[in-house]
């Protein structure tokens, strides 16, 4: 499928750091099995919003199957009784973009409300709709299209993330969008610059892939160890350092490693291809071994040390039991499943997720 260089799904980078679309050009489009599995959960998403929940139902991935259910019957809840719905379409915002489009997941027409929705299956963190470029960039291709027709007064974001357990939603009136969509426009006649500026941040270059290679990248991450240390070869124990110190280095610290590992993988590859990288080589991995015929070597060796040696019987997990189950009765073993959380992580205040509060009374004791 051929995608806009301004593309929606990237705005968020191409907007704040106008120089990273002439530095991607010509670099290979990489895939991965996360996003291979998203791909399946729209093409799913897709055929059932088009033909019936039967082809939920009847798919081989019961998991999957529950998670995008969560999706599309928020999306034909949106649809009962609408003016127009459009599924998988492509809207075009070439009007502020120039050769920009994007594929919308659901476009609904109620009233004077325009909504998108947009299916998130990935299990990072919750996205959130407000402000969201992606979701902006939808309304304004689905605005174009149909504002001549109806009286649209406002945009509604709607991202689902069935398993994150999160929906959000957030609405816009057409004029401050029109108004966003100036600006939008600028920054897309930014990148046609020879010297379009290159702008790091953390979220702007998570996914650039020419990140390893980026100037500006390397002197940001310079900078942001070298701003609040004189001497980098007697760094003081974060015990003495204050509070200001502390807070450039943990600002800094996805960024770095984010660069670090963007480094790594392209050297990686150099070596992989055959280029061959001065100072460094690849070695082998971890060894793994697994049963050539599980059940062959089941049957012999039973035979050998017997049957209560050979073979564990264990119970399966909760998820398991779920996948097992199935979205429809999956609600049937919850009140056998204990729920622990998991261990609270840090996160900036600018993180959507709301703050837990933590006493030393949440910690176990550990006697010495």
């Amino acid at each position: 499928m051929k995608h806009s260089n301004l593309g929606a799904s990237n705005a968020h980078r191409w907007l704040h750091c106008p120089g990273s679309v002439a530095a991607e050009d010509g670099l290979p489009n990489t895939s991965s099995p996360f996003a291979e599995e998203g791909t399946r959960a729209h093409d799913l998403a897709e055929l059932a919003l088009r033909t019936g929940s039967a082809a939920l139902d009847l798919f081989e991935d019961q998991e999957m199957a529950g998670f995008v259910r969560v999706y599309t019957e928020y999306v034909e809840r949106l649809s009962a009784g609408a003016d127009l719905v459009m599924i998988e379409e492509r809207v075009d915002y070439s009007d502020w973009v120039e050769g920009g489009f994007g594929t919308a997941d659901a476009v609904v027409l109620r009233g004077n409300t325009l909504h998108v929705c947009d299916l998130k299956y990935g299990m990072g963190v919750p996205v959130s709709a407000d402000e969201n470029p992606q979701g902006m960039l939808y309304a304004l291709g689905a605005y174009a299209a149909v504002g001549h027709l109806v009286d649209v007064e406002s945009v509604t974001i709607s991202i689902i993330q069935p398993r994150l357990d999160s929906i959000s939603e957030w609405t816009i009136n057409v004029p401050d969008l029109l108004r966003w969509a100036d600006w939008v426009a600028q920054r897309a006649e930014a990148t046609k610059a020879p010297d379009a500026p290159r702008a790091p941040g953390e979220k702007t270059c998570r996914w650039c892939k020419a990140k390893h290679n980026c100037g500006a990248l390397l002197k940001a991450t310079t900078d942001a160890l070298l701003t609040e240390f004189d001497d980098l070869d007697n760094v003081p124990n974060p015990d003495t350092l204050t509070d200001d110190q502390i807070g450039a280095a943990l600002a800094a610290k996805a960024l770095i490693e984010g660069w670090l590992n963007a480094v790594a993988g392209h050297v990686k590859g150099r070596l992989e291809s055959g280029d061959g990288f001065p100072g460094y080589k690849l070695v082998a991995g971890r060894s793994s071994r697994s049963w050539k015929d599980e059940d062959g070597a089941a049957k012999e060796l039973c035979e050998m040390i017997g049957a209560d040696r050979a073979m564990i019987t264990k119970l399966i997990s909760p998820a398991q039991a779920e996948k097992a189950l199935g979205a429809k009765r999956k609600n049937c073993i919850a009140n056998m499943i204990d729920v622990k959380h998991g261990a609270a992580s840090l996160a900036p205040e600018s993180d959507k997720r709301p703050a837990i509060n933590v006493t030393i009374n949440d910690f176990d004791v550990v006697d010495d």
